[in-house]
């Protein structure tokens, strides 16, 4: 870095790699621990019923990873603010699963543990989008040179839309 002395964009261009690939990183990690927890789920003697309840959830999370990595392949702003801003339904989402699972405990007391490995895996979900979200941040930070990281969306959505 220090011989070549690359432009301002070229070094936020590094700057945002290197970060991409640490929340990569730790998507992998989120994503390992929801893959061990549901193994255990499957081989659980009596695998719950509600399993199926953080589907949406996943589904939502998966949608924003993808459009946050398309936002940083096409260097969109615009889809990344985009991107972002969708974080805050994954947010209630995951409060209303947390809610439907604390029922779930009152209902029936043996299920505690796989009803946690199900709420682990929700907030494992929930800070895979987290992620998402950084990605998208980065993207700003290399096509504007501006750091939003610590911005709440209304003002990010304000300045970049």
């Amino acid at each position: 870095l220090a011989r070549r002395q690359p432009a301002a964009s070229d070094l936020r261009m590094l700057i945002s790699l290197i970060r991409l690939v640490s929340e990569l990183e730790r998507i992998g990690d989120e994503a390992e621990k929801i893959g061990r927890l549901a193994l255990q789920l499957a081989e659980s003697s009596h695998p719950p019923d509600f399993c199926g309840d953080p589907r949406h959830l996943g589904a939502g999370v998966l949608g924003m990873l993808s459009g946050a990595l398309d936002a940083f392949a096409r260097l969109d702003v615009q889809a990344a603010v985009d991107v972002a801003a969708s974080d805050q339904k994954i947010d209630t989402e995951f409060e209303s699963l947390t809610r439907l699972l604390l029922t779930h405990v009152m209902e029936d007391p043996q299920q505690v543990k796989n009803m946690l490995r199900v709420n682990w895996c929700a907030r494992a979900m929930e800070r895979i989008g987290d992620h998402a979200v950084n990605i998208c941040e980065e993207v700003i930070f290399l096509v504007k040179g501006s750091d939003v990281r610590h911005m709440p969306i209304d003002d990010i959505k304000a300045r970049f839309t």
